[in-house]
């Protein structure tokens, strides 16, 4: 049976697919979103950015804040704790449609221990960054975790909305879970009877059936580690929200994403070797032979040679 899907809208922006793909640090480059957009997304977000690192203008930042004519919607995710930093940053923030708050990453590695869902533990930080972005004149969404040690997300959303946000995404873990404690979706159904923006989940979502039931409780579900070598999953879905049947996965599909993300770094100048490997072999699982396959990729010493390790499969 047929879903019917309702658009989100996002300030004056209107994003038809509910279903959209998370940024995710080292994997949502734009040759990466790229391809999953192929696969049927409309929502994909650069990979978080730091504040600082953009206004000092990072060459690498810079790399990863790179988007395309075709990207029609552009969407940025950025993190800090700084305000300043904040304000600093704007003039660098014009050029995207959305601007996402990351207060969600629970990594110390990654984010220090400021910046990320570190925010959780100050809603008020978050609702000023809002309103700083919001006063530039910037589109301004979030993403937030259920509270960082403790559940204070209600707090945390109506912060947000009350900020001027136009959108928030509710991963229903709390920062110091790991991802083997299945997400608390009664959480975001809580927050969506709050709130009058549109609230995307997030959290387990592996399938067209389990979009279905997010979309039950939530405006829209955003997937996370299940799209990590596994573009094909946007198009099994949209298959499923057709047609209400799963269709299986398909190596030789998923395969054809993996070649063009592969061409895609070569166009648009993506040579960072060691995160190619890494996408490149998370297409691998489950597959015959993938211990080997993936052992050739990881000697490879040029995007040429990985090239051609796929090629062979």
């Amino acid at each position: 049976m047929k879903m019917k899907l309702k658009p989100i809208k996002i300030g004056k922006f209107t994003i038809k697919n509910p279903v959209f793909l998370s940024p995710m640090v080292d994997v949502t480059d734009l040759p990466y979103r790229l391809i999953c957009r192929k696969a049927g997304v409309d929502y994909a977000s650069t990979e978080m950015l730091y504040v600082d690192a953009i206004t000092h203008e990072n060459s690498a930042t810079k790399k990863h804040m790179q988007t395309i004519t075709s990207e029609k919607i552009k969407i940025i995710q950025i993190t800090g704790n700084n305000l300043e930093e904040f304000e600093k940053a704007i003039p660098h923030l014009k050029k995207y449609d959305i601007v996402d708050i990351n207060c969600g990453c629970p990594s110390i590695r990654i984010t220090g221990n400021e910046a990320g869902s570190f925010l959780l533990k100050n809603p008020e930080k978050i609702a000023d960054i809002i309103k700083l972005l919001k006063k530039a004149g910037l589109t301004v969404t979030a993403k937030i975790r259920l509270g960082f040690e403790n559940n204070n997300v209600l707090e945390t959303a109506k912060a947000i909305e009350k900020a001027g946000a136009s959108l928030l995404t509710v991963h229903a873990r709390l920062a110091t879970h790991s991802n083997k404690i299945p997400a608390d979706w009664a959480w975001i159904a809580k927050v969506k009877k709050e709130l009058k923006i549109p609230v995307i989940g997030n959290g387990d979502i592996d399938s067209g059936r389990k979009v279905e039931e997010m979309l039950k409780i939530a405006d829209g579900c955003m997937i996370a580690r299940a799209a990590i070598g596994d573009p094909d999953i946007f198009y099994r879905i949209n298959c499923y929200l057709k047609t209400g049947k799963e269709i299986p996965f398909s190596f030789e599909r998923n395969i054809k994403y993996l070649k063009l993300y592969l061409k895609y770094c070569k166009k648009y100048k993506f040579y960072n070797l060691h995160r190619i490997k890494y996408i490149s072999t998370s297409f691998f699982r489950n597959m015959q032979g993938a211990a080997k396959l993936r052992q050739k990729a990881m000697s490879c010493k040029s995007l040429e040679e990985i090239e051609e390790v796929v090629k062979s499969i």
